[in-house]
C-alpha cells in the first residue's frame, strides 16, 4: 500500500478571476480598471465570451503596484506606464549600459527633483478660480499628473506637477471653457504627441551619441534641451501663424490674465 505521506503534490494551478474577483482583491471598481486596461498599463483578460474576461494573480500583483506607484511615488499614470513597460527593452545591452552612464551624468548638470512635496488640491482651487474641481480629478484619472488621497479623503497634488494646473487655469480664463466642451483629456493628445517625439529622441541617442564619452553625452543634451523646446514653441507658433495668415512672436503673447 502507498504511504500518501510521502507523496509530492504538484501546486494547483489557482483558478482565474472574473473581474467580480479582481475588484474584491484590490478594491478598485470595474471601471478603474477597465481604464487601466484601455490605457495599457494593465494587460486585458483572457476573453471567455463577447462581454467576459477571466484575469489572474499577475494581474492582482499588477494593479497593486499601480496603485503602489501612484500613492507612494505620486507618479502620473504615463510614467508609470513607461516604467512597467520597459522602455529600454529594445535596446542592447551595450545602449542600455550607455544610456545608464548617461542618466548617472545627467545628475550633475540637470537640477534634479527630490522627494515630492504635497499640495492639497483644496488649495489649487482656491488660487486658481479659474479651476474647475473635476478638473484636478480627470488629470489625475487620466495620468497627466499624480495624486493620492487621505484617510480623509483630501486629494494631495504633487508640487512638481501643479505647473500643468496652472496653464490649465490660464487656458480656461482665455474661453477655453468646459461649457465649450474643452476638457483636460485634450492635453492627453500633446503629450502623447510629446511621448512619441521623446522615444524617437532617445533612439537617436543610443545610436547615434554610443560612441562618446557619456560625461560628454550629458553635457550635450543639458545645452541642447532648452534649445530643442524653444525649437518646438517657435515652430508651433509659426504653424498656427501659417494657418491663420499672420505672423505670431511665441514670447511675445500676452498673459491671459493680464489686462492691457
Amino acid at each position: 500500500m502507498t504511504d500518501l505521506s510521502s507523496v509530492e503534490l504538484e501546486p494547483r494551478p489557482a483558478p482565474p478571476l472574473r473581474m467580480k474577483d479582481l475588484c474584491e482583491r484590490t478594491g478598485l471598481d470595474r471601471q478603474a480598471i477597465h481604464f487601466y486596461i484601455r490605457e495599457g498599463i494593465l494587460p486585458p483578460g483572457e476573453k471567455t465570451g463577447r462581454n467576459t474576461a477571466v484575469y489572474t494573480q499577475d494581474h492582482v500583483e499588477r494593479l497593486a503596484l499601480i496603485r503602489r506607484l501612484q500613492q507612494e511615488r505620486f507618479l502620473p499614470l504615463k510614467a508609470i506606464k513607461a516604467l512597467l513597460d520597459g522602455p529600454d527593452e529594445a535596446f542592447t545591452a551595450e545602449q542600455q549600459r550607455f544610456l545608464s552612464d548617461v542618466r548617472t551624468n545627467l545628475e550633475a548638470v540637470l537640477p534634479t527633483a527630490g522627494p515630492p512635496a504635497l499640495v492639497p488640491a483644496a488649495r489649487l482651487v482656491q488660487q486658481l478660480p479659474d479651476l474647475d474641481p473635476e478638473d484636478i480629478q480627470h488629470a489625475v484619472d487620466l495620468g497627466l499628473i499624480g495624486g493620492t488621497n487621505t484617510v480623509d479623503g483630501d486629494l494631495l497634488l504633487p508640487e512638481s506637477d501643479t505647473w500643468l494646473l496652472e496653464l490649465l487655469a490660464k487656458m480656461r480664463a482665455a474661453g477655453f471653457t468646459r461649457q465649450l466642451g474643452f476638457s483636460v483629456a485634450d492635453l492627453a493628445f500633446y503629450q502623447n504627441t510629446l511621448d512619441d517625439l521623446f522615444r524617437h529622441e532617445r533612439r537617436l541617442l543610443s545610436e547615434r551619441l554610443a560612441g562618446l564619452p557619456a560625461e560628454q553625452v550629458a553635457s550635450m543634451i543639458a545645452t541642447t534641451l532648452p534649445l530643442v523646446q524653444s525649437f518646438l514653441s517657435r515652430y508651433h507658433a509659426s504653424r498656427v501663424g501659417d494657418f491663420f495668415g499672420s505672423s505670431i512672436a511665441p514670447d511675445a503673447r500676452p498673459d491671459p490674465k493680464e489686462k492691457p
